[in-house]
């Protein structure tokens, strides 16, 4: 007979390997040690997160910042009016808001609509600054980015009903 041996996977010549060097491993111990990556890990067990609460804490901490007048694209906004109308119904704080999330990152995207007369330099770091703080030390996530997408400056005026200011007008 031929001493000829078979082909063996990566993994097979590292046990393989560790056998012949007196380091045998244990693949039972392997499987009971976890790998602990971030706060929300723990030796007790992980605590996961949704990605709306996430987007909910990141849109509280927007709105907080001063200049900012309202979250969210024009079609978002609009829905919002809709139903600020009805009552008893929640204001939706996450609107405007997008998230990825992973493990232990998470990288955000807001949406805004700015006050005239803010800077709008100053508005975007107050809110990416106010996100992070928020985030993080909420939830324990790193945020990775927060990217700000101004789409509308909110004039002084806008926002009245067209025919009252006519009337004004007309009345003097």
């Amino acid at each position: 007979m031929s001493n000829t041996s078979n082909p063996q996977t990566a993994p097979q010549q590292e046990r393989q390997a560790a056998k012949t060097q007196g380091r045998e491993e244990n693949p039972q111990n392997e499987q009971k040690e976890r790998v602990l990556r971030g706060p929300l890990q723990t030796e007790q067990g992980i605590t996961t997160l949704e990605d709306t609460v996430v987007a909910k804490i990141a849109g509280v901490a927007a709105r907080d910042v001063p200049g900012v007048h309202d979250m969210g694209n024009a079609a978002r906004r609009a829905f919002s009016a809709v139903t600020d109308r009805i009552p008893n119904s929640q204001t939706n704080v996450a609107g405007g808001i997008s998230v990825e999330k992973g493990e232990v990152q998470t990288a955000i995207d807001v949406t805004v609509v700015v006050e005239y007369g803010a800077s709008i330099v100053d508005v975007g770091n107050a809110i990416r600054r106010n996100i992070i703080d928020q985030v993080e030390g909420t939830t324990g996530l790193e945020v990775i980015e927060v990217n700000v997408n101004v789409v509308d400056v909110h004039l002084p005026h806008e926002g009245e009903n067209p025919s009252e200011s006519r009337r004004d007008i007309d009345l003097q």
